[in-house]
Order: C-alpha cells, then structure tokens, then sequence
C-alpha cells in the first residue's frame, strides 16, 4: 500500500499534464486523431438560373403645376390627376394599382436686385412669386400588353413626366423555387465529382444555406420626359418585355468517409 501511495503524486501531475495540453489544443482548434468530434467534410456550392417572360409593367408619373398660391396650384394637379386616373380606370386597371408616392409643395423665389449708381447700395430681396405643387403616382398594369396605351392615357391626360418603366413578374415564388431547385442539383453534381476525385462517399448533408445573391432581375426601360397636354403628347410605341432572369446560389456542405 505504501508503494502504490509514493507514485499518487507522479501521476496526479502526468493527470495534470495532460489535461493542460489538451485543453491548449482545443482552444488552437486542434483536434486528436480518433476524437468523437472530428468530422470529415466538404463544401460546395451551386447555381441555378431561370428566364421568363415578365406579366407585370409598373411605370411612374408626376403632374407640376405652378399657380400664385397653393391652392390654386393643388386644385391644377388635382383635376389633372383625376383625369388621368379616371383614363386608367377605364382601360380596367384596378384602383388598388394606383398609388400615390408623393406629393409636394414648393415656394417659387425671385430675387429683385437693386440697382444704384452711388454706394452704399442696398441690398436685394428674395419674394415668393408663386408655388409648385408636384403629385407622384405609381400604376401597375397587370396586362402588360396594355403597358403602352396606359402611359400613352397619362401623358393625354397632362402627365409632366413618366419615368422608371419596368417589366417584372407578378408569381415570383416559383420561379425562385426552381431556381433553387437548379442549384441545389447543381452543387449536389459537383459534390459527386469531388467524392470520387477524392475517392471517398458522400454520408449526409450535414449544413445548408442560400446565398444573398438569389433574387428577380426586372428589365427597365428609360422613358424620355413627355411634356402635359394631348396636343404635345406622343403616341407611346409598343414596349419590348424580353425576359427576366430568375437566379439561386446554395452551399451545401457533405459529411464525408
């Protein structure tokens, strides 16, 4: 008994030892050979893409008026507005697709100089003169087709300007799935091809994530500013849609052995 009580101490510092080295290791992020931890693993990633027809055009118009005061002004835009909503109400566009996105008054200035042959000269003044008032309205137009005439009925209606034409897709959620679904075959291809360069198999997915690059790209058009009034308005041509592409990147990561 008091043999084996000498060596205690020796091996409660070997115990000691041990545990001060290991522990060392794990925070360098080593790992033993043989640890329960340890997984073999790797990680690919994959890219999809589909294209379609856009089904939805979306465009913006303003009406400005100027007038001496700002009533006079709003009532201006308003009577333009109303006709220009009433012209796309009649072509069956939803009132629910017709959105006001701003609405804004300004002051007009004129600076009134003074001139004087003898100093000192005083100084000039800023007036108002008048204000401008400027309504925004988004419209959506769910038959695209009718895209053209819904601008040409805007611009008739005494529209100042029409900007940011764009050709989206009103069910996105399934083309993204099979955007999806693309890339996930894709990385899952890839993975194969490196098992077997590596001569090892594919256990299980042990992590997966979709990157921030999935996503619809619309097709935008530039729309040349229109001056209001039907004798100045332009028949708008018929606008070409193209496709839109539809775009997934996965990383998976396989468990290997």
């Amino acid at each position: 008994m008091e043999k084996i009580t000498k060596y205690v101490p020796a091996l409660i510092i070997l115990l000691c030892a041990f545990l001060i080295v290991t522990t060392i290791g794990e925070l360098k992020g080593y790992r033993y050979i043989g640890s329960s931890d340890e997984k073999n693993q790797i990680t690919v990633t994959g890219e999809g893409e589909v294209f379609a027809a856009p089904d939805v055009a979306e465009f913006s118009f303003s009406i400005i008026e100027e007038a001496k005061d700002v009533k006079s002004a709003q009532d201006l835009v308003s009577k333009k507005t109303e006709a220009a909503i009433n012209s796309l109400k009649k072509m069956g566009i939803d009132e629910k697709d017709i959105k006001t996105t701003g609405f804004n008054a300004y002051p007009k200035y004129q600076y009134n100089e003074i001139y004087c042959i003898k100093a000192p000269c005083p100084s000039g003044r800023q007036e108002i003169v008048g204000y401008e008032v400027n309504q925004n309205i988004t419209v959506k137009v769910r038959k695209i087709d009718d895209s053209a005439k819904a601008i040409d009925a805007v611009t008739t209606a005494g529209a100042s300007n029409v900007s940011g034409i764009s050709f989206t897709i009103d069910d996105e959620d399934a083309l993204i799935r099979d955007a999806r679904k693309k890339a996930i075959d894709d990385a899952r291809e890839k993975a194969k091809i490196l098992a077997k360069d590596l001569d090892v198999k594919l256990v299980r997915i042990v992590s997966f994530s979709e990157n921030g690059g999935r996503g619809i790209y619309p097709m935008y058009m530039k729309a040349d500013t229109v001056s209001a009034g039907p004798e100045s308005a332009p028949s708008v041509p018929v606008l070409p849609t193209g496709e839109n592409k539809i775009s997934s990147s996965v990383t998976i990561t396989y468990e290997i052995r």
